[in-house]
C-alpha cells in the first residue's frame, strides 16, 4: 500500500513549480501525493488544522512568519528551496538618473510620466502588505499613487503591455518570478526597509508526517535547493510556455538533477 502525503501550496504559479519539484521526490520513493492550493493566509490555516501535511512554502521570517507562528511548535523546517525577496521594480528603459529610489517617484518630472496605479496580486501576499505600507510611509497617495490588489494574470499582463508600449510604471514583484526570466526589471532603492528584506522559502511539514519519512527520502528533501533562477525558469515554462507544473519539474530534472 502506498503512503499518502497531502501537499498544500500557496496558489501562485511559482509555488506550484516548487511543489512539483517536491512531488517528484516523493513519487520516486513510491508515495502517492495529493496536491491542493489556497491563497496565502488560508493555506496556513489549512496547515494548522491538519488538512495538509506539508506546506510549500513559508517565506521566513518577514512575509509569512505571522501566519506560521501559531503552528510553529508542530512544524519541522526541512530545507530552504530558494531565497525570495520583494521589490518595487521599473522596466529597464526608465532611466536610473530619473528614478533610482522610491522617493524619486515624487519628482515633478517623474510624476508627469509614471502611472499612478500600482497593481499587485492578492491581499494576503507579503508584497501586498508591504506595498500598502509603502504608499502610506512614503506619502505617495498625496501625489496620486495608489496600490490596487488584482489577479496574478492582471498584474503580469499589465506590466507586459506597458513594456510593449514603453510606458513608465511600478510593479510590486519579487524574486523568483517568471517575468525576470524574460525582462530586466530594475529594483528601486527603498531606504525605509519596508519590503521585508530577503526571506528563506522554507519547506515545512508537520512533525508527525516527517517521522514516517524514509532516511533517504528525508536526506533528498533536505538537499533540495533549486534557487531563485531555477524557480523563475520553471515559472516561465508554466506561465508563458503552457507547461503544467509537473511537466516543468520534469524538464528541470532531466536537465539539472543529479542522482
Amino acid at each position: 500500500m502506498k503512503k499518502t502525503l497531502r501537499i498544500g501550496h500557496i496558489d501562485l504559479s511559482f509555488h506550484a513549480a516548487s511543489a512539483a519539484l517536491v512531488c517528484t521526490v516523493f513519487e520516486k520513493y513510491g508515495w502517492q501525493v495529493e496536491m491542493t492550493a489556497s491563497p496565502h493566509e488560508e493555506m496556513f490555516k489549512r496547515y494548522g488544522k491538519g488538512e495538509v501535511d506539508m506546506l510549500i512554502s513559508a517565506w521566513l521570517p518577514a512575509s509569512h512568519d505571522v501566519y506560521l507562528a501559531p503552528y510553529q511548535d508542530n512544524t519541522v523546517k526541512l530545507t530552504v528551496l530558494y531565497h525570495p525577496y520583494c521589490i518595487w521594480g521599473v522596466p529597464d528603459y526608465v532611466p536610473v538618473s530619473d528614478v533610482t529610489s522610491v522617493e524619486d517617484l515624487l519628482k515633478p518630472d517623474v510624476l508627469l510620466k509614471m502611472e499612478k496605479r500600482i497593481l499587485g496580486i492578492n491581499p494576503g501576499a507579503g508584497i501586498s502588505r508591504f506595498s500598502r505600507t509603502m504608499i502610506e510611509e512614503y506619502q505617495l497617495a498625496d501625489s496620486g499613487y495608489y496600490f490596487e490588489n488584482g489577479s496574478e494574470a492582471a498584474c503580469y499582463s499589465t506590466f507586459e503591455q506597458a513594456v510593449s508600449e514603453q510606458r513608465w510604471l511600478v510593479i510590486p514583484l519579487w524574486h523568483p518570478q517568471f517575468l525576470h526570466h524574460r525582462y530586466t526589471i530594475r529594483a528601486l532603492e527603498e531606504p525605509k526597509g519596508l519590503l521585508g528584506g530577503q526571506d528563506e522559502a522554507t519547506l515545512i511539514a508537520s512533525k508527525s508526517i516527517t517521522e514516517t519519512f524514509e532516511p533517504q527520502l528525508l536526506a533528498e528533501l533536505q538537499a533540495l535547493a533549486p534557487g531563485n533562477t531555477v524557480i523563475s525558469e520553471l515559472d516561465y515554462l508554466i506561465c508563458r510556455q503552457n507547461k503544467t507544473p509537473s511537466q516543468a519539474a520534469e524538464i528541470w530534472h532531466q536537465h539539472h538533477y543529479q542522482e
